[in-house]
């Protein structure tokens, strides 16, 4: 049985909001069935969504409970209502019964308030995520820091060596203790200049406020973000529209921003291309987005799946039902090169994720799809499709250069499966017991 879109689950709670509307209001079945024109009986049907409800009727219905009718028709807009399931996937069940995601509607219905409260702390959250894993990634490999840092930790490993020396051997030679005191206040004054050149490194950054990207790679993963990983012009016309594209975002003025971002971008015009999303969408929506089932539409490339599965638009009305995808694609190496982040699910943006994820399984057996359910720390769960490719031109003799994809989505309550007991990264990992952590 193909699966019910949102757009059609939350035409199917008419009945419960028309309810919910006039239970608010204090009125009786009788009396609003006798204002609109109906019997109570039929009133009573078409609450419980057992009788379609449309034009005059619904018109009427909405006029009688003080309403515009496509609150009744049509619920919580699209954006309230990722924001209200995002909120229900981002976090382990707690208290003992998970989110009943299905009854958002009803949520959003009947106390607008408490649902646009959630919405906002769940937009809130996520950004105070995305703001740590950037700090994270920051410290880990900001050339500035890590130099600094190492300078000031041997320097004061010098200081305390010298002073080590100074306090067990009272007896020492006048010499040589002069020239330890001598060493001990060069060695003060180059950790006094080094706190003070990282300290303004720090400064200076609070001077130009809060920076979302500085590297190139970061600017140019702000632009995707910034877009949502989809570009109607580029679907629409191709590679000929990037640099229009590029004008757009901010940040571009860069030529090594910019000469990245056009090769990002051209690689997301090839795909479009090869995988129209005329033919990607209809095909998605049928197979309720099963990557599994839409291999065929890639002509034996999966990664091209996998990929254009994660440029859908999650807000354009064409697809509403679209579930919110991340994906992470690496080299050869296990390098993290690109990625498009899912709340809850950290990707990190340098160096490489967890090693037990598809996506490095995947590099061992190339061409191989792979499939798992991934359980992060905190308790939720995601499906996960990898496959690893040769990419680029490959010739007689040279070994070919390979690519690792991994799509992940948030997986549905009581999904079955082989299970991967995961996480972000060992770097940030509790799982101290794991036997992969490095």
């Amino acid at each position: 049985m193909p699966p019910v879109s949102s757009t059609t689950r939350r035409a199917q709670l008419t009945g419960n909001r028309i309810r919910e509307r006039r239970l608010v209001l204090g009125l009786k079945q009788a009396d609003l069935a006798a204002g609109v024109g109906i019997s109570a009986s039929y009133l009573n049907l078409i609450e419980h969504n057992r009788r379609r409800i449309g034009g005059k009727l619904l018109v009427a219905i909405a006029r009688a409970l003080g309403v515009e009718p496509a609150q009744l028709s049509e619920g919580a807009d699209a954006t309230l209502y990722d924001a209200l399931q995002s909120a229900a996937l981002a976090l382990p069940v707690t208290f003992g019964a998970a989110p009943e995601t299905e009854r958002i509607d009803e949520l959003a219905g009947r106390f607008p308030g408490w649902a646009g409260l959630i919405a906002a702390q769940q937009k809130r959250n996520a950004g105070l995520e995305a703001l740590v894993e950037g700090l994270r990634d920051r410290i880990g490999n900001d050339p500035v820091l890590a130099d600094a840092m190492h300078e000031v930790l041997s320097t004061v490993a010098a200081i305390r060596s010298t002073a080590d020396i100074l306090v067990r051997d009272p007896d020492l030679d006048p010499v040589w203790r002069a020239r330890f005191h001598r060493n001990l206040h060069e060695e003060a004054e180059r950790l006094s200049t080094r706190a003070t050149a990282l300290l303004g490194h720090f400064e200076a950054e609070e001077e130009e406020g809060p920076r979302a990207a500085s590297t190139p790679i970061e600017t140019v993963e702000a632009m995707f973000e910034a877009a949502g990983h989809h570009f109607p012009e580029i679907e629409a016309e191709g590679a000929a529209a990037i640099p229009a594209v590029l004008d757009r975002a901010a940040g571009m003025a860069d030529a090594a921003t910019r000469d990245l971002g056009a090769r990002w971008l051209a690689a997301y015009a090839a795909d479009a291309a090869r995988l129209p999303l005329a033919v990607l969408h209809p095909a998605a929506e049928a197979a309720g987005h099963d990557p599994a089932a839409l291999l065929g539409l890639g002509q034996g490339d999966v990664a091209l799946v996998l990929r254009r599965l994660a440029t859908l638009p999650r807000q354009a009305a064409l697809d509403e039902g679209a579930p919110p995808f991340g994906l992470a694609v690496c080299d050869g190496s296990g390098a993290l090169i690109f990625r498009r982040r899912l709340a809850a699910f950290s990707i990190p943006r340098f160096g490489a994720g967890c090693p037990l994820w598809p996506l490095y399984r995947a590099l061992a057996r190339p061409g191989q799809p792979e499939a798992a359910l991934i359980e992060m720390p905190q308790g939720t769960r995601f499906r996960a499709w990898a496959v690893s490719q040769p990419v680029g031109p490959a010739g007689f003799g040279t070994a070919p250069v390979m690519q690792a994809v991994m799509l992940v989505t948030p997986a549905e309550t009581g999904a079955a499966g082989h299970t991967i007991a995961a996480g972000p990264g060992c770097h940030l990992c509790p799982r101290t017991e794991c036997p992969a952590r490095r």
